[in-house]
């Protein structure tokens, strides 16, 4: 099989990205906190460490998202019906991006909170 031109992975990838905001609820809001997030750093100019820190978590967790709904849809291919075994792969596949997404908060509160108080 023959690996396809560059570009056309991009491409892909982006409608990945495309799909999941279209489709997928949590990943709409973790858009919008880092939309939020990119705002902030511009209007409290923060310090180009203080802005990868946030860029870095911001994507962390939109990855995640990604990487959870990507286990879930196949999950679910595989096993349409009710199955403990495969709830439980849900679960701690879930258990990551919140883990992820309790991180970027630990690291928004302690970035942000010397450029607000």
């Amino acid at each position: 099989m023959r690996k396809p031109l560059i570009h056309k992975s991009f491409l892909n990838a982006l409608r990945g990205i495309f799909i999941m905001f279209k489709s997928e609820r949590n990943f709409q809001i973790e858009v919008m906190a880092f939309l939020i997030n990119l705002f902030l750093i511009f209007y409290l100019n923060l310090t180009t460490v203080d802005s990868i820190l946030i860029l870095m978590v911001s994507f962390a967790v939109l990855a995640a998202e990604i990487f959870n709904t990507a286990v879930e849809k196949i999950c679910d291919f595989m096993q349409p019906e009710y199955d403990k075994r495969i709830g439980f792969i849900k679960d701690i596949s879930a258990g990551a991006v919140l883990l992820m997404a309790t991180a970027s908060v630990v690291v928004g509160i302690l970035v942000y909170w010397k450029y607000i108080f």
